[in-house]
């Protein structure tokens, strides 16, 4: 844990455009793939937290462009992890499923490197469903969940406002020349498109793609998890919840709009609901203040 250590108090020290840039602290070796984490902050008394990316098919550099996470290891340690075929994590098994039993197994595999018998997950966007599969599948090693912007229990449970609100944008899009298999530089352009559609700010958004240059998007990999998650249904698992869960949602998030984070509020017993009033899909970077005084209150013991 001393090199655990280290390296959060290193990341600590450095400008938050430089947080994205940091190497893994380790890797969690399995037989179908090799993990990448990285750790921020010390160890405490403190319940350490996972902070679960979305995508599907996104590394956790989005979740960095930023110093959020970074602030809340202050009291914690915060681990992020880069699922399986994405970012660091490509060293991938042929043949290696893509499903959410794996991604669960994966999550429960750098818990468990880490020597954590219970954590904090806080999952966003599609990270929330993971964290919720996780919480279902492993409820003895789950404290406390957050769903930030996080999709519902199901793909179907999802309410998805893009074509609503963004007619106009939408129609100028460049389509790709072939939508089976679209290249690469399509791919990437195809995901900063939809990025622009994720903030309530155009200042914010504007910065955000000027500083994310590489959002290490792995689109092959994104649709070949929807296609495995297409059928999963947790409605009636988060009914059974009994953990302390806090829902958050963007006012302003056309991505996931926030019918969806009031839905998942009065379906799992007991849960907290917040709204940040002048975000889209990402709260964390349009409020980063805000996001971390209402997250870490609610770790708090």
């Amino acid at each position: 844990m001393k090199l655990f250590s280290a390296l959060a108090a290193l990341a600590l020290a450095l400008p938050a455009s430089l947080c994205a840039q940091q190497p893994p602290t380790g890797l969690v070796h399995t037989p179908q793939v090799d993990l990448a984490y990285w750790v921020y902050g010390k160890t405490s008394a403190a319940v350490p937290v996972m902070a679960i990316n979305g995508g599907p098919g996104l590394s956790h550099i989005y979740m960095m462009q930023n110093d959020v996470w970074p602030r809340l290891s202050h009291d914690r340690q915060v681990v992020l992890y880069d699922q399986r075929g994405t970012g660091k994590s490509t060293r991938l098994g042929t043949d290696a499923p893509m499903g959410m039993d794996a991604q669960v197994a994966d999550l429960d595999a750098v818990r468990d490197h880490l020597h954590f018998d219970k954590v904090d997950l806080v999952g966003d966007s599609y990270g929330g469903m993971l964290s919720m599969a996780y919480a279902a599948a492993h409820p003895e090693h789950v404290h406390k969940l957050v769903l930030s912007d996080s999709p519902g229990p199901s793909w179907k449970e999802i309410d998805h406002l893009f074509p609503d609100v963004f007619p106009d944008i939408l129609e100028k899009l460049p389509k790709p020349a072939s939508a089976d298999a679209p290249t690469e530089a399509e791919s990437q352009q195809s995901l900063r498109n939809h990025f622009l559609m994720l903030f309530y700010s155009e200042q914010k958004r504007d910065a955000y793609l000027a500083g994310a240059k590489d959002l290490e998007s792995a689109p092959k990999v994104g649709a070949a998890v929807q296609k495995a998650t297409a059928s999963m249904d947790l409605s009636s698992a988060i009914a059974k919840f009994n953990l302390p869960t806090l829902v958050l949602t963007g006012r302003y998030d056309m991505n996931v709009a926030p019918l969806t984070a009031w839905k998942l509020y009065k379906a799992i017993p007991g849960a907290k609901f917040g709204v940040f009033e002048k975000s889209g899909h990402l709260p964390s970077y349009e409020e980063p203040d805000k996001y971390v005084q209402v997250v870490g209150d609610f770790l708090k013991d």
